[in-house]
């Protein structure tokens, strides 16, 4: 492959922010973009672990992300950025890779990548999805709508992910918070773009944080995040729940599951947050 040449799979927004160059020094670099934000010039961690995701598949003999841990240095703003690439063991059914994410500032990501083939075979198990009504009971999450309580922020991610919030955990938009920490909702890439292993990715961060049903509103910066990624999704809406099982001492974990259209589970996360002051 060329030095110069882009490493993405097709012509979408989400793609094109997501692009990543052979850098001649060795490495790649990336121009991170700033429609993928959650406010104050802060990108979100799912849509950088899919840039990083992008690298490791490029240096990998196996297509697909499976496993991904992240920690997140410090924020990461928009703007030209280097991606450091280790590889590690690399066999017949997996690879690992190591990729550390740098800005002007410094390193502001790191992560492990694990590296496969994922199959369309059927689950020998598998949790039922949750009920939720169809996609157009939904209440569309518009930026900066205000549905009756708390506005929708109007950042760039919510432009960039089409998001339908599950009523029965939509309160604290509402002004109702339900007092549960669990947020469900339908999500589908704003550009048409159906998803894949990197878009799971993204999705596995895209949800308000849990913490906004209790009625805490406000950032929730992502210390560490861990995702599976399952099955290939089919095209379609996602179904994604999360739910946190313990906020306390300024912190706050959640966990995500994530179905394709046709009710597959197709990727899980957890995650690691500062809970909102």
């Amino acid at each position: 492959m060329p030095q110069d040449d882009q490493l993405t799979t097709a012509d979408s927004e989400f793609d094109r922010a997501t692009t990543v160059h052979r850098a001649e020094a060795g490495g790649y670099v990336a121009d991170l973009q700033p429609g993928w934000d959650v406010g104050s010039g802060i990108l979100n961690g799912g849509y950088l672990l899919a840039v990083a995701a992008r690298v490791a598949v490029a240096d990998s003999p196996h297509p697909h992300p499976v496993a991904v841990s992240a920690s997140y240095l410090r924020a990461t703003p928009p703007g030209p950025a280097t991606l450091a690439v280790t590889p590690g063991p690399a066999g017949r059914t997996l690879a690992h890779t190591a990729v550390v994410l740098s800005g002007a500032e410094g390193p502001t990501l790191s992560v492990q990548v694990t590296t496969a083939t994922l199959s369309g075979e059927a689950p020998v198990h598998s949790s039922p999805a949750p009920e939720v009504p169809p996609v157009e009971e939904c209440l569309g999450a518009q930026p900066g709508a205000d549905m009756g309580g708390h506005p929708v922020p109007a950042v760039g991610l919510r432009h960039r992910v089409e998001t339908r919030l599950d009523p029965a955990t939509a309160g604290w938009a509402l002004g109702t918070p339900s007092g549960e920490p669990v947020m469900r909702a339908y999500l589908r890439l704003a550009d048409g773009r159906d998803p894949d292993p990197l878009a799971l990715l993204l999705f596995a961060d895209v949800l308000p944080p849990t913490s906004w049903s209790m009625g805490l509103m406000g950032w929730a910066p992502t210390v560490q995040l861990q995702v599976l990624v399952r099955a290939l999704p089919a095209p379609g809406w996602c179904l994604a729940e999360a739910r946190a099982t313990e906020i306390a001492g300024g912190w706050l974990d959640e966990e995500y599951r994530i179905w394709d259209s046709t009710g597959r589970l197709v990727a899980q996360s957890r995650q690691l947050a500062r809970a909102p002051r």
